[in-house]
């Protein structure tokens, strides 16, 4: 779901919570909803990650929220990503 919606789902109290995912060197967003999780997405519907913890954490301020729940099991800090 892209910024505009998960905006619009904050405003109209479906969000219940949100997680800070850790994945290799990235994190991406997911937040709770009464109907199951969802994942934040760019615009092309690709999963939206962002490079540093700060970064993530900024977005999820801005959309109105705020607090979130960190994970960082899964979290690689000198993970090199492969350009493709």
């Amino acid at each position: 779901m892209n910024e505009r919606m998960l905006r619009a789902m904050v405003a109209a109290g479906a969000i219940k919570n949100i997680n800070i995912i850790a994945s290799g060197a990235r994190f991406h967003i997911e937040a709770r909803t009464p109907n199951g999780p969802i994942t934040a997405e760019t615009t092309k519907g690709k999963v939206r990650t962002w490079a540093t913890l700060d970064a993530a954490a900024r977005w999820v301020r801005g959309l109105g929220v705020g607090g979130a729940h960190i994970n960082l099991t899964h979290w690689q800090p000198g993970q090199r990503e492969l350009s493709i």
